[in-house]
């Protein structure tokens, strides 16, 4: 075991406090701005609103898909707003709360969990956007829908896995940030958010090579083309080996580096 404890039993035990954080962590991240809350959720509109205006009427790359643009744009871009916000965050989160690092009885561990409930505040609320935008456009919600909490825990854990990994890396090696900011930006464009997949036939394949491309498709099948997650075949099989690799080799860097956590920060 590479833990005396599993992580969904750490969580259980520390829920409490894991809520508290992440409750503070909203709150501080807007601290002393006018609008508060309020930035966490204008970003992803503009962004949002770019690609539609620049992708979907001024390169028409939305043309040749079956669903409007806007519904593809955002049901997969709601995912890659987690990722996006979940790395960089997660990825500082040991610097950020250094002060309990240093506390010989408080489990760390947790931290990057409080920083995915954090997100997930947020998240909850452009799923709901991207439910209603889908509807406007004639795709109701369906029983396809019952595979979203799926995806999220697939991403989650995907996900976790590499914050595990870049958090505690970072407190030694402090370019990591940047590396996983420019990682993110080439990420972006690696996986078919903006545009359709179909207009790159041989070439197909690498966009699949990107984790991500499951959950955001995984997102869309959900929302509105309505297959099932047992319907994809090896893409299930890729996705959770790099999953379950990224969780374990994740684990195992973090372990590895706790010990010298303290010293460092």
């Amino acid at each position: 075991m590479f833990i005396k404890e599993t992580l969904p039993a750490e969580i259980l035990k520390n829920r409490r406090l894991i809520g508290k954080l992440a409750k503070n962590d909203i709150k501080t991240r807007f601290a002393g701005s006018y609008l508060g809350i309020i930035w966490a959720f204008v970003q992803p509109v503009v962004t949002v609103f770019i690609y539609w205006l620049v992708f979907g009427h001024g390169l028409r790359s939305g043309q040749s898909l079956d669903v409007p643009f806007l519904v593809y744009l955002v049901s997969g871009i709601v995912p890659w707003f987690y990722c996006q916000e979940l790395m960089s965050a997660g990825t500082a989160t040991l610097l950020e709360y250094s002060y309990l690092v240093k506390k010989v009885v408080f489990n760390i561990r947790v931290l990057p969990v409080v920083k995915a409930l954090s997100a997930l505040f947020v998240h909850l609320f452009f799923v709901l956007v991207a439910l209603i935008i889908a509807a406007i456009y004639g795709h109701y919600p369906t029983i396809y829908l019952i595979q979203l909490p799926y995806y999220y825990a697939a991403m989650l854990i995907f996900l976790l896995g590499l914050v595990y990994a870049t958090s505690s890396i970072v407190v030694f090696f402090r370019d990591m940030s940047q590396i996983v900011n420019i990682g993110l930006q080439f990420g972006v464009w690696s996986i078919p958010i903006m545009f359709d997949i179909r207009a790159f036939q041989h070439i197909q394949w690498l966009f699949k090579i990107n984790p991500m491309y499951y959950i955001i498709t995984g997102y869309r099948d959900a929302i509105y083309d309505g297959r099932w997650f047992f319907e994809r075949g090896f893409e299930n099989l890729y996705f959770w080996a790099w999953a379950i690799g990224a969780y374990i080799v994740g684990n195992a860097i973090y372990r590895r580096l706790r010990p010298h956590f303290a010293d460092v920060l």
